[in-house]
């Protein structure tokens, strides 16, 4: 079975755990999408692992591990994290590939990625992370962009002192200050030799496991409400985080996936600028945060925190084809006397909307409905199977799903990976 797994609100869901989870059962884990603006954190027994550009299925021994041509790969990030993985005891040769068609993110597109974040006035600024991530994309859109492949070419080097004079113009167009050519050649001169073995036709080989009917799980990362077309535009990422990003991250036809996960927290969280129609500043905010621990992986940025939003799922349910949730961090709400649910925005007018609207000025009219629930008051976390929790814990995921469509297939309970309930998958 092919699974396409993605996040359906603003990120932070809890992908990494879930993708360890299904990896038992995969041969093949493929990232198609982002680059290393995102984090995936798993937690095996006391340890905590937190990977930014390769698959958690790398965490598996003899599980292959594929960065598809829709990454957009830092290579000096890539190294650090495969140093670190390997110092984590899991071994890398023969079964960590990287697409020779993967666009590469240089230094100057994360100084060009600061200049303009810069550059921007108050209240219009995207809150990135600076990692250079939209002028990777920007460039590979352009076509002038860098591959993974380039690195095989004679003349890399050049194609660097080249590139290198070109970001100085947009620059010094910022009031930046410029990149030596000649520091950068040294700096991408080891990188070559380091990142050579791992680079494939990815194609050929997903292709050939597909052929042999091996099982192949695709990795998304940020989420749906940050899809470039789909989500809060223009407080998004600069790529396809949904499930038809998976086909043209990795060159496999949609007809080869069999089924769409959908991760779900059971609160919602957003990092960085853009709208969040839930979002909480009082006491309950805090205690989400402080309980979920909602700081960013890659950031360390506190993030937002809110009830949740059942008109976003629900457009994340339809825009994916979600066939099952995978519901994470129930335990945090463990304390809470009353949970809340929005199912809907009410517009200052008094028209209320089911489903989320694209033009970012109607939500700055628009206030969340809220619908409540008994909490249920009792820690969830040592609980191993889903007939035993609360009355009022089963109440409240039951009616998150009548809200927003789909079945229930994996409900996690706590951060460690044995914290993860299997219902219908």
């Amino acid at each position: 079975m092919n699974t396409v797994l993605v996040g359906a609100q603003w990120g932070d869901e809890g992908k990494g755990k879930v993708i360890d989870f299904l990896t038992e059962e995969a041969d093949v884990v493929v990232r198609f999408q982002g680059g290393s603006n995102a984090g995936h954190t798993v937690v095996v027994g006391d340890k905590k692992y937190v990977l930014h550009l390769v698959p958690s299925g790398v965490l598996h021994d003899g599980k292959h591990c594929v960065i598809g041509n829709g990454v957009v790969m830092d290579p000096f990030d890539l190294m650090k994290e495969l140093e670190q993985v390997e110092s984590w005891g899991f071994e890398l040769k023969g079964r960590f590939h990287i697409s020779e068609r993967a666009h590469m993110v240089m230094q100057w597109h994360r100084a060009i990625d600061k200049a303009e974040e810069a550059a921007r006035p108050e209240g219009h600024k995207i809150g990135t992370t600076g990692r250079g991530i939209g002028p990777a994309y920007a460039a590979k859109v352009g076509r002038y962009g860098m591959r993974v492949g380039d690195i095989l070419k004679p003349d890399f080097l050049d194609l660097v002192r080249a590139q290198v004079a070109e970001a100085n113009r947009a620059l010094a167009a910022l009031g930046a200050q410029p990149l030596d050519p000649e520091e950068m050649v040294k700096l991408y001169t080891p990188m070559v030799k380091a990142l050579m073995p791992y680079v494939t036709d990815t194609i050929q080989f997903l292709h050939e496991n597909l052929d042999e009917k091996k099982s192949i799980l695709f990795e998304g990362a940020q989420a749906t409400m940050l899809d470039i077309d789909f989500g809060t535009y223009p407080f998004v990422t600069s790529s396809n985080p949904t499930a038809g990003g998976a086909c043209t991250g990795s060159g496999v036809p949609p007809r080869a996936i069999d089924r769409v996960i959908g991760v779900l927290k059971l609160y919602t969280t957003r990092v960085g600028e853009g709208p969040f129609p839930t979002e909480l500043f009082d006491e309950d905010g805090e205690t989400l945060r402080k309980r979920g621990g909602e700081f960013g992986a890659t950031t360390g940025r506190p993030r937002r925190c809110g009830w949740f939003d059942a008109v976003v799922a629900r457009y994340a349910q339809r825009v994916n084809g979600v066939d099952f949730w995978a519901m994470t961090k129930l335990d945090v709400l463990d304390t809470f006397p009353v949970v809340k649910i929005c199912t809907g925005y009410r517009r200052d007018d008094g028209f209320v909307y089911q489903t989320f609207p694209a033009d970012l000025a109607v939500l700055k009219r628009c206030t969340p409905v809220y619908e409540e629930l008994p909490g249920w008051q009792c820690e969830t976390s040592h609980i191993t199977d889903y007939s035993e929790l609360p009355e009022n814990t089963k109440k409240y995921v039951n009616r998150i799903l009548d809200l927003v469509g789909g079945k229930l297939g994996v409900l996690s309970v706590g951060p460690a990976r044995e914290t993860t309930l299997r219902i219908n998958i």
